[in-house]
């Protein structure tokens, strides 16, 4: 019997959203009322979470719109991104405790290692400094003293007077593909993120970080990030895929990709290397379509094709162990209606709760 999962949506606060992939629209270009509308479109249709993702220079600020969209949901979570470097640790717990206690204790955090423009870390001491951050934020937000002696941080504090509405650490969203990143996030996270690939490929990568975990005394459940494109048919959906590239020049494209601060990461690398040896028009595997990762960087692939075979697609990752997807597609309000519409009254879900 299949498991209930968290399904999340995704709100473009990176200057991600489009109706023809490449070809900047003003009146989908990130702002607070395009995203808050984003939002909304996500709880009213149903969706049990939604990611808030951050780029330090795309877009807006990710903690500011957290706090005020807290104020506007009653029902949906908020996935909200933060990148290790750009907050003192501390500082961040407040944070985070504050909107948890603005939401009613329904926020959920994505962990980003992630250099920040004119800063250049190599990968074992940057996700080493992700490690610490995570350990330091459990800490505090656990209610417990800290005294941290680290490589990148020495502190000793009392924990933050403003609590978590649980008293505890919101769950830790964090993925990596790197060896780095792995040994991080069996440390340190809650929940790890893979971007789509093949099955035998997410699977070799769950049957490795169960491992990994395993050594540190630690289970982890299992996220999957990915585009959806649903239609009525699967002609429909194709065709719907292929529109979103119809208007994209190969250099806007790449300019695109660039602009991300993740561009030569190993997760990346893993998403070019699919979408270059996809075969029968982009697809890497049924009903994986590898052609959104032409004009943006991380994500790079969709599931594509009519209700029935988006579900059965879904449920398929949900037998192999996953419990939470994020998932979005173009232009995202848009996208979210139908897959809320014609998918989600048909997926058992809910919010993600840790053993």
């Amino acid at each position: 019997m299949t498991r209930r999962c968290e399904v999340s949506w995704f709100s473009a606060l990176c200057d991600d959203d489009y109706e023809f992939l490449g070809v900047p629209d003003p009146k989908l270009m990130s702002s607070w009322e395009h995203c808050r509308d984003i939002v909304l479109q996500a709880e009213s249709g149903g969706f049990d979470n939604i990611l808030l993702p951050s780029g330090y220079a795309l877009g807006i600020d990710t903690t500011a719109f957290a706090a005020a969209i807290a104020t506007m949901v009653r029902r949906i979570r908020l996935l909200m991104a933060v990148r290790i470097g750009e907050s003192w640790p501390p500082q961040l717990a407040r944070q985070i405790a504050t909107i948890d206690r603005i939401l009613g204790g329904r926020l959920t955090v994505n962990i980003i290692s992630s250099d920040l423009p004119g800063e250049t870390l190599a990968s074992a001491p940057r996700y080493a400094r992700t490690l610490e951050a995570m350990q330091i934020l459990r800490t505090m937000l656990d209610g417990e003293p800290l005294d941290h002696q680290g490589e990148f941080w020495n502190l000793k504090l009392d924990p933050p007077a403003v609590t978590t509405v649980s008293g505890k650490c919101p769950p830790l969203y964090f993925g990596g593909l790197s060896p780095d990143a792995r040994e991080a996030a069996a440390q340190g996270c809650d929940v790890y993120l893979m971007w789509p690939d093949k099955k035998e490929v997410v699977r070799e990568i769950m049957d490795d970080m169960t491992a990994r975990a395993a050594r540190h005394g630690r289970t982890l459940k299992f996220g999957y990030r990915a585009h959806v494109v649903v239609r009525d048919t699967e002609a429909e959906a194709r065709a719907a895929a292929d529109r979103l590239l119809s208007k994209l020049d190969a250099a806007q494209g790449e300019a695109i990709r660039n602009k991300s601060l993740d561009t030569n990461s190993a997760g990346v690398a893993a998403q070019v290397a699919l979408r270059e040896n996809a075969t029968d028009g982009g697809y890497a595997e049924e009903h994986l379509w590898t052609g959104v990762g032409r004009a943006r960087s991380g994500c790079g692939a969709a599931i594509v094709g009519d209700p029935d075979q988006v579900l059965a697609k879904l449920r398929m990752y949900q037998d192999m162990g996953i419990e939470a997807f994020i998932l979005s597609g173009y232009p995202h309000a848009a996208e979210a209606d139908l897959f809320a519409r014609h998918v989600l009254p048909n997926m058992q879900h809910g919010p993600l709760t840790l053993d």
